[in-house]
């Protein structure tokens, strides 16, 4: 199964819990959530090493730092 299906199974099981109601600001909750389980699985996988991470993500190490700073993940 790939990464798009089990983001969708993920999301089905979700508005079954919510039975019936009505979710707000859901694109940046699911946005965030997926950007955070990302960052967390990539610095596992390089050792938390930064620049590698970064390398992996396609992204500056700058920017990086940013992302972590906005979900708490540096000290």
């Amino acid at each position: 199964m790939g990464l798009k299906e089990l983001i969708k199974q993920q999301l089905d099981q979700y508005f079954n819990e919510l039975d019936g109601e009505m979710p707000q600001d859901l694109y940046d909750l699911v946005i965030g959530q997926v950007e955070h389980a990302l960052l967390l699985s990539v610095l596992e996988q390089t050792g938390q090493n930064q620049s590698k991470a970064a390398e992996i993500l396609g992204i500056s190490r700058g920017t990086l730092r940013t992302r972590m700073k906005l979900f708490g993940m540096l000290s």
